[in-house]
């Protein structure tokens, strides 16, 4: 068993499932708990910025996104597709709110929130195809949105991690559209249940390597060892090639080693790549940062990264 002590503020994260547990184990009861867990930590967008739902029309689906745009945003604007977190079973444009305008605030960005169709219903590829379309999308609407297409970066926490990583290799592999940067935060990767974090963290606080397994098998029933790079980025062949990416592990998560391996994988490729975990915090922690100092400052350090690679360097 690990030894780490978990942060005094991660009871904000266990203190905001009590009374909104799960009834039972079925996507909807599950859907429902999570709604109204993450409703107890969001906050609402500054009164100033502009936000809208948009339908966006992709080969594959016609997908629902929520646009942020901060006040003061110049024109041709750097741009974040977001990718919410939720084992891809759970979340909405509604859960991961507080985030995404975040990331718009504090990186002077256009975010693309992608409410992305969910497991069991829709296993993949489907969340990958709609997070892709969306980009695909952004990149050829700059001049209407207003933004920069050589400056678009992407985000995802969690099971969003994986989807962010994944359309980095998917842009690589198709020759654009052209990503600046990446930021993927406790995210699952793919990597097999075998590893430490999967056994020292077993049982959570909050994610538990058996939710993680339930994830993996809505995700991938017919093939959950798949080798597919776009299902699983960490067990890619080539991971050369792509942009400056941020990997934010929590240290007490059973999916902290997905993060470790990746970021691993991606110096040993000759990437650019910032690892940073999150001592004594669990799967979840930027939810947190309303009320914890020190969740805040984990957060701060990932809008700093897309500032640097979205406005700083431009």
């Amino acid at each position: 068993m690990s030894k780490a002590a978990m942060h005094p503020d991660m009871q904000i994260l266990l203190d905001a499932r009590i009374g909104n547990e799960a009834r039972d184990d079925s996507p909807a009861e599950q859907r429902r708990a999570w709604t109204a867990y993450t409703q107890v930590t969001n906050r609402s967008a500054p009164s100033d910025m502009a936000v809208w739902d948009e339908v966006i029309r992709t080969p594959d689906h016609d997908v629902p996104v929520r646009l942020y745009r901060p006040a003061g945003a110049a024109v041709a604007a750097p741009a974040i597709v977001y990718m919410h977190g939720g084992g891809f079973m759970k979340g909405d444009l509604d859960s991961s709110d507080s985030i995404a305008w975040g990331f718009a605030q504090e990186a002077g960005a256009l975010v693309v929130s992608v409410d992305y169709r969910l497991t069991p219903e829709h296993p993949y590829p489907a969340a990958f195809d709609d997070c892709w379309g969306v980009l695909c999308w952004l990149a050829g609407n700059a001049e209407t949105l207003a933004i920069d297409a050589a400056r678009i970066g992407l985000a995802g926490d969690s099971a969003g991690g994986n989807l962010a990583a994944a359309i980095a290799l998917k842009a690589r592999d198709r020759g654009g559209p052209v990503i600046a940067c990446a930021a993927i935060v406790y995210p699952g990767t793919g990597l097999d249940q075998d590893h430490p974090s999967y056994v020292e963290h077993a049982e959570g606080p909050g994610l538990t390597t058996e939710g993680t397994r339930k994830y993996r098998d809505y995700y991938l029933p017919n093939d959950p060892d798949t080798k597919d790079p776009y299902a699983r980025p960490v067990l890619a062949e080539d991971l050369s090639d792509l942009p400056p990416f941020w990997v934010h592990s929590a240290e007490i998560d059973p999916i902290r080693d997905d993060g470790r391996v990746f970021a691993s994988r991606l110096a040993i490729s000759g990437g650019q790549v910032t690892y940073r975990e999150a001592k004594g915090m669990i799967h979840g922690f930027m939810r947190a940062r309303f009320g914890s100092a020190a969740a805040a400052r984990e957060y701060a350090e990932i809008c700093a990264f897309l500032r640097r690679h979205l406005v700083d360097m431009a």
